[in-house]
């Protein structure tokens, strides 16, 4: 990245350049928000869309697994309780359709945590979702390697995001 001479500060335009290939690599990642609320997925869409990723929404399992065997997807958001499929059915097909895809677990249920470590999720979120937070995590996950991917698989030693639900936090 060119620097600027006086200060050793990347340039402006080498801060826009490095912006815009960002946002060029995110606009090639596909995230499937799969939630039964339709306001939580609408939401969910607008602020992943600001990011500038591809977004597809699901209404319920059976939708996602359409949805995913329709598209390539990078990552899904999934939540647990959701009708026709729950979230533990869908991840255990996605999953299995595509041991690589990361999974980040949105749910308002409590004591999923070793659930979702043992089942290879890449992150577990619990509502109220902390934005900042998810998209630090959907950041991460898309830029993790295979190798760590299979390590989380395989149940050995990998990063692992759990955001718990934060009481006093305001909706």
């Amino acid at each position: 990245m060119p620097m600027n001479r006086k200060n050793g500060v990347p340039s402006a335009a080498a801060r826009k350049e490095e912006g815009d290939r960002e946002s060029a690599a995110r606009l090639k990642n596909r995230i499937l928000v799969a939630d039964d609320d339709a306001s939580v997925r609408e939401m969910l869409a607008r602020v992943l869309e600001g990011e500038g990723y591809q977004v597809w929404t699901a209404a319920n399992g059976a939708e996602a697994l359409e949805v995913a065997a329709a598209a390539r997807v990078d990552l899904v958001l999934l939540d647990l309780k959701m009708p026709v499929k729950n979230g533990w059915d869908t991840f255990e097909r996605l999953t299995a359709e595509n041991p690589l895809l990361a999974v980040i677990i949105i749910t308002a249920c409590s004591n999923q945590l070793f659930i979702s470590l043992g089942a290879g999720a890449g992150a577990l979120l619990e509502k109220p979702l902390d934005f900042p937070k998810l998209l630090q995590t959907v950041r991460a996950l898309l830029a993790e390697s295979a190798q760590a991917q299979l390590a989380r698989i395989a149940g050995k030693p990998a990063e692992f995001c759990y955001v718990p639900a934060q009481p006093n936090r305001p909706q």
